[in-house]
């Protein structure tokens, strides 16, 4: 890198895989904390390409009654993803305006650990059915 040039070195980005997996979640109230609607507590079960727990945290904002709000929530998950086994964590930002839902759901950068050491990727959230089965689709790229 020149001097001045606040561009990153290159990396290699490895290979990116998409799979696919489903979770169920529990949310249970927790103490309010200055900034947030609302704070809950959340477990996650995961089966399919990621299979394990996750256990994390989800702060809310806004009225969802008039169709307007925000989350943020960070979770970790622990178990495997196709195959390798460690830790991630998960980080979400969900809003809706005007109930026009959006939602960035991400592998945390520089989160992994044991054989997902160097993962990062995106979740896109799918189908939700009736029963609380949550559809993702995962884009995953593993250092090579």
């Amino acid at each position: 890198m020149r001097k001045g040039d606040a561009r990153a070195p290159r990396r290699d980005t490895g290979s990116m895989t998409t799979l696919r997996a489903t979770f169920t979640v529990a949310l249970t109230p927790a103490a309010d904390l200055p900034g947030a609607a609302d704070r809950f507590d959340l477990a996650k079960t995961w089966q399919g390409a990621l299979a394990g727990t996750s256990r994390g945290v989800m702060l809310t904002a806004g009225d969802p009654a008039t169709g307007s709000a925000s989350y943020v929530a960070t979770e970790t998950f622990e178990g495997t993803l196709d195959g390798l086994s460690g830790t991630i964590a998960l980080q979400q930002l969900g809003t809706m305006d005007g109930g026009d839902p959006q939602l960035h759901y991400v592998i945390a950068p520089g989160s992994g650990t044991g054989e997902l050491t160097g993962v990062t990727g995106t979740l896109t959230i799918g189908t939700i059915d009736d029963d609380g089965v949550h559809e993702v689709t995962l884009e995953v790229t593993r250092p090579s």
